[in-house]
């Protein structure tokens, strides 16, 4: 169920997680957070700045850094991704009729 006090709320991108909540509480410079997660500093750059999506491959490094799985990063990307969908499409969408089976 949703929390109502959310309610028209939009998802944070993974990376302003990371950003704004991760990085800070793990007190390391985003250098040695990137070398850690085996990728480039720019790569990580780009997630933090919301550029680049958590892909499952980068899902699987988060989550294996920080203990957390997988999951909690894709989600919240699906998330993410699946409300700027809507916002885009929404006059499209709208045009579309629901069937039901006979």
């Amino acid at each position: 169920m949703i929390n109502p006090l959310l309610k028209g709320i939009a998802p944070a991108h993974p990376g302003a997680i990371l950003r704004e909540d991760v990085l800070p509480a793990l007190d390391k410079p985003k250098t040695e957070i990137a070398a850690l997660l085996g990728v480039s500093r720019q790569t990580l750059y780009d997630i933090l700045a919301e550029k680049q999506p958590v892909t499952p491959a980068m899902a699987l490094r988060i989550g294996k850094l920080l203990g957390n799985g997988p999951e909690v990063w894709l989600n919240m990307q699906r998330k993410y991704d699946l409300h700027a969908a809507e916002r885009e499409l929404a006059n499209e969408i709208a045009k579309i009729p629901t069937l039901s089976a006979a």
